[in-house]
C-alpha cells in the first residue's frame, strides 16, 4: 500500500498485488466526540478491535473532539468534563488523553478530518486540537493526514498490469440540523449532482445514518453505455446524550434518540464483475 498526498485535500492510496480473493476493509467514522463524558466508548472501541482484526483502513470525517468546555464556547459546563480533563490546560488534556486511546490504532489510521467542534476551537483560540492529535501518534507509528472539513481519498488498484481501477470517496463533516424526518437523505440528491465525480459520499455531522445506493447509467470512453452504483452514506458517531430521555440540553431542546456507529466499506476482487474488477459494499455497523 502506498500513500501520496497528491493535493492539500485530496489523499491518494494505492494497492497493488491483487489477485482471486484479496479484500480490504475501510472503517468510515466520524462524530465520535470521545472527549464528551457521553461518548460510548465501549462501542468506539469495539469497532477501533474490529478494525486492527481485519487490518483495517481508517477514516475519520471530524468532530473526534468534543471540546465544548473551554473558556469561550457558551455550552460550557462543568458537569460535562470528564475528571481526569478538569483543569487550566483542558484543550491539552484532551488531545493527550485521546493519543493514549487511539495509539495501538495509529498504524491503521490514514485520515483525520476536521469537524465543526474542531474549527470552532481554531476559531477561539488559534489551537488546532486535530494537529496536536495526528503529531502524538506520529510516534505510535501513524502515517495518516489532517484532512479538512472536507476533502477526497483516491482508492487505485492495480488490477491489471497496465491497468489501475480506482473508487473516488467524497468526505464532508456535514452541515445543518439533525433532519429527524429526512435523516439527511434529500442531501444525497444535491451531491449526487455537484459530486459527479464521486463513487462513494460520505458525511458526518448530523448523528443520523444511512446507506443508499444509487445507480447511474455511464458511457464508456470506447462509447458503450453501462450502469454503476453511487455509494451515500452518512456516518453517526458515538455520542448517545439523550440516555434514558428524562433531561438535559438533548433532551429540553426536543432531540431525538440517535443511533451510534460507523460503516465498513469492503473492497474485493470479483471475478463476475464485467464494469469492475474491485467491487465495494457499504454496511452499517450501528446500534
Amino acid at each position: 500500500m502506498e500513500i501520496i498526498q497528491t493535493a492539500p485535500n485530496v489523499l491518494t492510496v494505492k494497492f497493488d498485488g491483487i489477485a482471486t480473493g484479496w479484500e480490504r476493509w475501510v472503517l468510515l467514522r466520524s462524530d465520535a466526540h470521545h472527549d464528551s463524558p457521553y461518548c460510548d466508548r465501549i462501542t468506539e472501541k469495539r469497532h477501533l478491535d474490529k478494525a486492527l482484526d481485519r487490518n483495517a483502513i481508517i477514516l475519520d470525517a471530524g468532530d473526534l473532539f468534543d471540546a465544548m468546555q473551554g473558556r469561550f464556547d457558551p455550552r460550557r459546563s462543568m458537569d460535562d468534563v470528564r475528571p481526569e480533563d478538569a483543569s487550566v490546560d483542558y484543550y491539552d488534556r484532551i488531545v493527550d488523553h485521546a493519543a493514549e486511546f487511539y495509539a495501538p490504532y495509529a498504524k491503521q489510521w490514514l485520515l483525520f478530518g476536521k469537524g465543526n467542534h474542531e474549527s470552532s476551537v481554531v476559531k477561539h483560540t488559534n489551537h488546532c486540537l486535530t494537529t496536536a492529535l495526528v503529531r502524538q501518534l506520529r510516534e505510535a507509528g501513524c502515517a495518516g493526514i489532517v484532512g479538512g472539513y472536507g476533502g477526497w481519498i483516491k482508492l487505485s488498484f492495480a488490477v491489471h498490469k497496465t491497468k489501475r481501477q480506482a473508487y473516488n470517496i467524497k468526505y464532508f463533516h456535514g452541515a445543518g440540523g439533525e433532519a429527524p424526518v429526512t435523516r439527511g437523505m434529500i442531501q444525497t440528491n444535491r451531491q449526487q449532482v455537484y459530486l459527479p465525480d464521486a463513487d462513494i459520499v460520505w458525511n458526518g455531522h448530523n448523528h443520523q445514518t444511512y446507506v443508499a445506493a444509487i445507480p447511474r447509467e455511464r458511457l464508456s470512453e470506447s462509447g458503450k453505455p453501462w450502469k454503476d452504483l453511487c455509494w451515500h452514506v452518512r456516518t453517526p458517531g458515538y455520542k448517545d446524550d439523550y440516555n434514558d430521555g428524562s433531561g438535559g440540553w438533548e433532551v429540553e431542546r426536543g432531540g431525538t434518540p440517535k443511533p451510534r456507529g460507523a460503516c465498513w466499506l469492503r473492497f474485493y476482487y470479483d471475478v463476475y464483475n464485467r464494469n469492475h474488477k474491485i467491487a465495494v459494499e457499504a454496511i452499517q455497523d450501528v446500534i
